[in-house]
């Protein structure tokens, strides 16, 4: 009964086509408590979260130490009254200083990652007053007007169309489609280190490199969304990482709030800030940087620090990935190739319609999956950093008994 009440209210006042969908894909239950790397539905089932707030759990559900951190704040001043200084807003800028490559310096708080994605166009813009970006097809930057702008996915773009003027799209990870579109009137190109809602799309060797070469030589701003790949994904702090580039903005997200508290930041160099310095309320945020927020994304990146978050996902990510190689090599016919980095893997189908089949069979294994935003051929592979071996196991044994299945059914999708 409750059940039933939960789903009719969707239907009455939320979306009845999101609770068509909802029940169509098996996941017509209502969740209730989650710890770790498991969610628990009212009536007592666990389900295995593979999905991790499509990127938000890196620490998995209600993690101790930051609730611990988040209550302490509730019962001292919840909200910030933006007229004194705020201690957990400026101990979370000075370590995610430290944590950001190059010379990322300064930090303004916002609540999601396309807020943040908004902030770093706005900034660009008033750094180095030119209006132009340059942004990569299939990507997500999210969905308010300047980050749909950016966002390289027609679906969402054209029933909003007139967006904001003066972005381009070129192919990602193509540096010689970049280099013929970039001038000097260029303000910024944007770009994920691996591409997330696109289909979990990792980059060609050395382009976040040639990137930041053409934004050097071209005086544009070189902007880093790192909502998805950030605060340890990949295996490192950030996507960038894993070529050694120096981003001038960065906009993170998702994990930041460490899977309790919503929060976003926007990253800076003092020479792409020094336009929000001389005029410091240009851009502001009612509930940005909160103290419970902020005090979530300091413990947030102390847990990864203290649990060596950083190499346990390297390693249980390679993990994952030989597993899900290994079946690929036996369906082929399935599975047309895997990749990823750390604990963000794709799966990529050889026909669209197996995806919604293989997260059915998933979830009715108490899996929870699901495909990307871009491309539904991918089922992408999220879950918590601190999910064992033992249970990236048990995972890839009910993977594998659905991709059997899905096999016999495929010639008929």
């Amino acid at each position: 009964m409750y059940v039933e009440e939960t789903i009719k209210k969707y239907e009455n006042y939320i979306n009845p086509a999101q609770a068509k969908l909802f029940r169509f894909m098996g996941l017509a239950s209502i969740e209730a408590s989650a710890s770790g790397y498991t969610i628990t539905d009212s009536e007592g089932v666990e389900f295995i979260d593979c999905l991790g707030g499509y990127g938000m759990f890196a620490l998995g559900h209600k993690h101790p130490k930051v609730v611990a951190a988040v209550e302490k704040e509730l019962h001292n001043m919840p909200m910030c009254g933006k007229v004194l200084f705020n201690r957990p807003a400026a101990d979370l800028a000075e370590k995610l200083a430290e944590i950001t490559p190059g010379d990322l310096k300064y930090s303004f708080f916002v609540n999601s990652g396309t807020e943040a994605v908004e902030g770093c166009l706005k900034i660009a813009r008033l750094a180095t007053k030119r209006t132009k970006f340059i942004a990569t097809t299939n990507a997500f930057h999210g969905k308010t007007f300047g980050s749909l702008s950016a966002t390289g996915r027609d679906l969402y773009r054209d029933p909003f169309k007139p967006l904001l003027e003066g972005f381009t799209h070129v192919p990602f990870g193509d540096i010689e489609a970049l280099e013929k579109v970039i001038d000097q009137d260029t303000a910024g190109v944007i770009v994920e280190p691996i591409q997330g809602e696109g289909g979990i799309i990792v980059p060609p060797e050395g382009y976040l490199n040639a990137v930041q070469e053409l934004c050097r030589k071209n005086g544009a701003l070189f902007i880093a969304d790192e909502v998805q790949t950030g605060i340890g994904r990949t295996g490192k702090w950030f996507g960038v990482d894993h070529e050694g580039v120096e981003p001038d903005l960065m906009a993170v997200a998702k994990a930041l709030g460490g899977g309790v508290m919503p929060i976003g930041a926007i990253l800076g160099t003092e020479k792409a800030w020094q336009g929000l310095i001389e005029a410091p309320f240009l851009h502001t945020s009612t509930f940005g940087g909160g103290q419970m927020a902020c005090a979530a994304g300091v413990a947030t990146l102390k847990a990864i620090e203290e649990e060596n978050l950083l190499d346990k996902c390297h390693e249980i990510g390679n993990y994952f990935k030989q597993g899900l190689e290994a079946i690929a090599k036996d369906y082929p016919n399935v599975i047309s190739e895997v990749r990823g980095k750390g604990m963000m893997l794709g799966i990529e189908l050889t026909k669209e319609g197996a995806g919604g089949m293989l997260m059915s069979l998933m979830i009715s294994q108490h899996i929870i999956v699901a495909y990307t935003l871009n491309n539904p051929k991918v089922i992408r592979i999220e879950p918590p950093l601190v999910m064992p071996k033992e249970i990236v196991d048990k995972v890839l044994i009910a993977l594998r008994n659905s991709i059997k299945e899905v096999s016999s059914a495929i010639e008929d999708l």
